[in-house]
């Protein structure tokens, strides 16, 4: 006999349930709810009727590479341990023979996207941008360039004395082909000047958004969370998003992100724990209506909550990475090569009975989408190894 919706969710989340199965917009109450709810379980289900409602068992994958061109930064942010500092990381900066070496390093890997981001560096000429990217594409024929957060937009823009505009203009003519989600952290002006008061607020982070969509840019789109943020602010940070998505319609995928306290000004704020990766990763889902996809950040995350995520709302668990140097430093989770092999992605999204189907970095199916007999321990999230590349 099929449970009731009630008795699926509970008393508490009914009106919500109800609302969820009638493909209703949630309200700023309706998310802080879901936010502070102790059952975890109801609100992992609700998210997971809309992701199988958008994309069944589908999960998606991207075969990517990251390239941090520069750690040296202006901005100080303190919940950032990737920038240069006294008793912390050397400072760098690549030249393009230094990004051409990283590229090369992988070419036997066929990959589709490669990540780039990197510190506010005032040094950087803007034709050291638009090199950037024309390098990329000519050691990486056809390969998708994710590159430049908005903060680092407008720092291009100014070094070049143009509009944000004519900026990513210029980019895309060089070959830039979308915007990766960060720099904003959360919409909140209250964190904004409490720990990162010399980036971009809000509004001017929309306004790269906005010159974007105006641009035919795609973009993505993120969160950062678990740091001094509260559940109101973070609801209205997606409240934000969708808002902002329903205007302009550019956004293709949200990815919260987990923050990481280690090396950092936030030290002695608590390590992410499971709870927290589910929940945020479900309300987002439930909340972010008019976005096609949520993300889980293996390499924040773990795999084994990545797996669980699954199920939690997530439709794509990223891409095999070769390298990530922002959140994990050398002898950190063995080494800064952090990366999955195509055989070990695909495994770890097949454990949990999902079918995996390689995407390129607009969601356009390149491989996969045959569902095949579920994998001997399937459901038993193994934590598989990363696997140095």
């Amino acid at each position: 006999m099929a449970l009731s919706l009630e008795q699926m969710v509970g008393s508490d989340l009914l009106d919500i349930a109800e609302k969820v199965e009638r493909g209703e917009r949630l309200s700023y109450d309706d998310g802080l709810r879901l936010y502070r709810t102790p059952n975890l379980t109801a609100v992992g289900y609700l998210a997971n009727l809309v992701r199988e409602r958008k994309h069944g068992k589908k999960t998606y994958y991207v075969k990517n590479q990251h390239i941090n061109y520069t750690n040296i930064c202006n901005k100080f942010c303190k919940f950032c341990s990737f920038y240069a500092k006294k008793g912390g990381p050397a400072p760098y900066q690549m030249d393009l023979a230094e990004v051409k070496r990283r590229l090369e390093w992988h070419l036997d890997v066929p990959i589709t996207e490669v990540h780039m981001v990197g510190g506010i560096n005032p040094r950087l000429p803007y034709q050291y941008y638009l090199d950037l990217v024309k390098m990329v594409k000519e050691t990486r024929p056809g390969v998708h360039v994710k590159a430049f957060t908005a903060v680092e937009i407008v720092e291009i823009a100014r070094q070049g004395k143009v509009t944000v505009e004519q900026a990513l203009r210029d980019l895309m003519d060089a070959g830039l082909d979308s915007l990766p989600g960060g720099g904003i952290e959360v919409l909140s002006d209250r964190v904004h000047h409490e720990l990162f008061g010399k980036k971009l607020n809000g509004e001017e982070w929309k306004e790269v958004a906005r010159a974007a969509a105006k641009l035919g840019l795609k973009q993505y789109a993120t969160m950062l969370y678990g740091h001094i943020e509260t559940d109101e602010e973070r609801v209205d940070h997606l409240v934000q998003l969708r808002e902002l998505q329903d205007e302009t319609g550019h956004f293709l995928c949200f990815t919260p992100l987990s923050f990481h306290p280690e090396g950092t000004e936030l030290e002695d704020i608590e390590h992410p724990t499971a709870d927290t990766d589910l929940r945020n990763i479900a309300v987002s889902r439930l909340m972010l209506d008019n976005f096609d996809h949520i993300k889980s950040f293996w390499i924040m995350n773990t795999v084994p909550v990545t797996q669980m995520a699954l199920w939690y709302g997530a439709d794509d668990a990223d891409g095999t990475v070769q390298e990530y140097e922002i959140t994990y430093k050398d002898g950190e989770w063995g080494n800064k090569s952090q990366a999955l092999t195509e055989s070990a992605m695909i495994r770890m999204i097949e454990e949990v009975d999902r079918i995996p189907i390689e995407r390129d970095s607009l969601y356009h199916a390149i491989s996969g989408g045959e569902e095949r007999a579920p994998v001997a321990n399937a459901g038993r999230f193994t934590a598989l190894p990363l696997a140095p590349v």
